[in-house]
Parts: C-alpha cells; sequence; structure tokens
C-alpha cells in the first residue's frame, strides 16, 4: 500500500500555497483550496495505479482537533464540518480511482494536541481520550474507513486515541515520531512505546508506523525478527536527516535525494518484511514515493 508524502511542506514550499498553523484543513474553505487538494492527492493515485498497488488516502485533517479550531479563527461547528468535508474529498477521490487500484482506504488523519516534535504539557491517557474523541467520531461517521494518529510524541496520547476509536468501532493506526537517536522526544524507545500501547489497549491498534524521521534516525533500533517490530508496518519519512530542531528553525526545504531515500526503504524491508505501507513526511514529494516506490516493489 501506498500513501502520500508531506502535504503540508510540499504545499507551502513547493506550491507556495500558505497554511496558518500548518494546518491543511483551511483549504476546504474554498473551491480552489479544495481544488489544490485534489490536484496534490492525484498524481499519488496515478502512481498507484500504474505501479498496481493499494493506496492510502490520509485526509488533509491533521491539525484539525478541537484546540486548533481558535488559532484558526473556527469555532468547533465550522472545524467539525470542515473534517467532515476532509473525508468527503477523500471519498470523492476514492469513487474517481476505484476501478483502477485494487484497494483503496481512507484513513482519517489525527494530528499530537500540541505541537509535532515537542510533547509539550503530556496528557494522561484518559484526557487524551477525551480530547480526541471528537474529531475521531466526527471522522468516522464522515465515512473514513480507519483512522491514523501520525507524529505521536508519548505513549499516552497515543494510547487515548486508541481508546477514543475503540469506543466509536473504527481501526485505527498509531505512528510515532523518533528524534535521531531513534527514541521517542519523551525519551521513550520505539519499542517501549508500541508496546506500552499494545498492554494498555490489548492490542487494539491494527498496527504501528513511524513517521516524520529520517531512516538513519530508526533503523538501527528495528531488531530483526523481535516480536514488537511484527506491529509496524508503515513508514513514512522525512526527506531530511536534520533533526526536529533543526527542521522548525529551517526557511528553506530540504528536499534530500529521493533515489537514495528510496534505497534506504528499500534496505529496511530486506529486514523488516512486513513493512507494506510506504509514503513520506515531511520534504517528500511525489518523486520520493515514486523512488520508494520503485526500489521496493523491485525488492519485492
Amino acid at each position: 500500500m501506498l500513501t502520500d508524502g508531506g502535504l503540508e511542506t510540499d504545499l507551502l514550499y513547493n506550491r507556495g500555497i500558505d497554511l496558518p498553523c500548518f494546518a491543511a484543513i483551511v483549504l476546504l474553505r474554498t473551491p480552489e483550496g479544495r481544488a489544490a487538494l485534489g490536484e496534490y492527492y492525484r498524481p499519488y493515485l496515478d502512481l498507484a495505479r500504474d505501479l498496481g498497488t493499494g493506496f492510502i488516502l490520509e485526509s488533509p485533517t491533521w491539525r484539525a482537533s478541537p484546540d486548533w479550531a481558535a488559532p484558526l479563527g473556527l469555532d468547533q461547528t465550522e472545524l467539525d464540518q470542515l473534517n467532515v468535508a476532509a473525508i468527503d474529498l477523500m471519498r470523492g477521490l476514492c469513487a474517481e480511482y476505484a476501478a483502477d487500484l485494487p484497494q483503496i482506504v481512507i484513513s482519517g488523519c489525527i494530528g499530537p494536541r500540541g505541537d509535532g516534535y515537542v510533547p509539550g504539557k503530556l496528557m494522561g491517557a484518559a484526557e487524551a481520550t477525551d480530547y480526541h474523541a471528537r474529531q475521531v467520531r466526527v471522522l468516522a461517521s464522515a465515512g473514513a474507513d480507519m483512522v491514523s494518529a501520525l507524529t505521536m510524541t508519548n505513549v499516552a496520547e497515543a494510547t487515548g486515541i486508541v481508546h477514543a476509536a475503540r469506543q466509536v468501532d473504527v481501526p485505527v493506526v498509531i505512528s510515532f515520531t523518533v528524534e535521531t537517536d531513534g527514541r521517542l522526544p519523551t525519551g521513550d524507545t520505539l519499542m517501549d512505546a508500541v508496546t506500552a500501547v499494545d498492554a494498555a489497549t490489548g492490542g487494539h491498534a491494527a498496527y504501528f508506523m513511524v513517521n516524520c524521521a529520517h531512516p538513519d534516525h530508526f533503523a538501527a533500533v528495528l531488531d530483526q525478527g523481535a516480536a514488537w517490530t511484527q506491529r509496524l508496518r508503515g513508514i513514512r519519512a522525512n526527506a531530511s536527516r536534520c533533526s526536529h530542531e533543526e527542521l522548525n528553525a529551517m526557511t528553506e526545504l530540504d528536499a534530500g535525494d529521493p533515489t537514495e531515500l528510496g534505497q534506504l526503504y528499500r534496505a529496511l524491508l530486506a529486514t523488516q518484511p512486513q513493512l507494506t505501507v510506504l509514503g513520506g513526511c515531511c520534504g517528500t514529494d511525489l518523486r520520493h514515493v515514486t523512488a520508494v516506490a520503485r526500489a521496493c516493489l523491485n525488492h519485492a
């Protein structure tokens, strides 16, 4: 299964589209914004069609949970409506390509309550459940096949999202981000984070992923054949080797080397063949996902 690249960085740096608070959800307020999102997603669907893979349509709702309404100049009802509009857009794209791809999955994307790189004030799992329940419920009711929590920085918030998804009986995926040492921003190892969320939720998450980190930052911590790594099914890596702190300070995009990134994914698959969901994150675009797909399909 392929998915897209770094939606927000592509729109900002490659297409010159302003995203207040790094929130692509605002584009759904206008016909022009909705058209721009369609133009972003279609080439990825074309790639999946040409290569004969399935595709996960990740909605542009990463920064669309309740706390972000006020900074975006919205009330909660308007934000809910934009979350629904995002899934409607995904449904339209799905209908457009359904006959051409073996499988398309619509995923409602959920981001962290706070900054994507810094844990900030940590919630307990119960508070995280209460906080994220509204967006999870809206996305599921709108027709998302599953929800995916991307760029998770800590165990408690990830656990809460799994509980929130369970309340409305929608499959859920948890994707952690890691620093250059392969650990979560809280200092937890990736192994401990995955096993802790599974222990707290009875293994309810459909699978886990890593996103918003370069393969060099986490490849060494993936133990070949270890039980916990079998729960890791997807990678959405950054194009850049820079740390989160360095990326935050950048004024220009570091797009890295798409071909090299594809080879790094291929090397990961050589030891982690359970990885079947492949896409990109910050700094990546269609070039990177194409290189990844071609390298990994050739490997398969």
